[in-house]
């Protein structure tokens, strides 16, 4: 472990274009933060078919630490602040922290100004992803997954949310915003899919059911 947010003006022509381009737009009936197109091409469907399936690993040897964040991007910030500027809006900065905004969380629909209220989510938490693989991975490519801002594993929520969903895969937590649950199981299967992680039966039986409604999700 570790918005929605309403737009306007050509941030919100570019979040619209970028979204159309990816099939996503009839997903929920609120505006959600970009998910990124991934190198391989392919729909949620499909990727989430490719999943290899097997029982949940051991946690013998887990430590967050295994895992290296935030990464530094300039004087006294780092990865959480770029999450924090990108999902909120009237961002307020001391040199390259953020110290004020808004954000309005995906997950729960909270609107928060206080950068402390907001947790930066892992999509696919550390835990979770150790379970499904990455305990076999160096401590460098764990770094890479902890702090990729390429796929829409990085998310500005509320820390209320992000504390209820802990590790839990969605076959064990859902977000309470039902609007988000298509956006959050593509982003959930890109994530797997991309970074080759292996899913439960009882995880690929929820995502599937998560995007069976999805009109975008068997669409390229």
């Amino acid at each position: 472990m570790s918005s929605v947010r309403t737009r306007s003006g050509p941030r919100a022509a570019a979040a619209l274009a970028a979204a159309l381009a990816l099939g996503v737009a009839g997903c929920a009936p609120v505006a959600e933060p970009d998910t990124p197109p991934t190198s391989d091409g392919g729909t949620a469907v499909d990727k989430l078919a490719e999943l290899t399936v097997a029982s949940a690993g051991s946690m013998r040897g887990y430590s967050r630490d295994h895992f290296p964040h935030w990464r530094e991007t300039g004087k006294n910030c780092d990865v959480r602040d770029t999450v924090l500027k990108r999902d909120g809006e009237d961002i307020k900065l001391s040199g390259c922290n953020v110290v004020g905004g808004r954000w309005e969380s995906v997950y729960d629909g909270r609107v928060l100004t206080d950068p402390s209220d907001v947790d930066v989510d892992h999509m696919v938490p550390l835990a979770n992803a150790w379970r499904s693989g990455a305990d076999e991975w160096t401590d460098a490519k764990r770094g890479d997954f902890a702090n990729d801002t390429e796929l829409p594993q990085l998310i500005a929520v509320s820390r209320t949310s992000n504390r209820a969903k802990g590790d839990q895969d969605p076959s064990q937590w859902k977000p309470a915003n039902r609007s988000y649950w298509c956006r959050y199981a593509a982003s959930w299967v890109v994530v797997k899919h991309h970074w080759r992680l292996t899913v439960t039966s009882a995880e690929k039986a929820a995502l599937a059911e998560m995007l069976e409604g999805c009109t975008w999700a068997s669409k390229p």
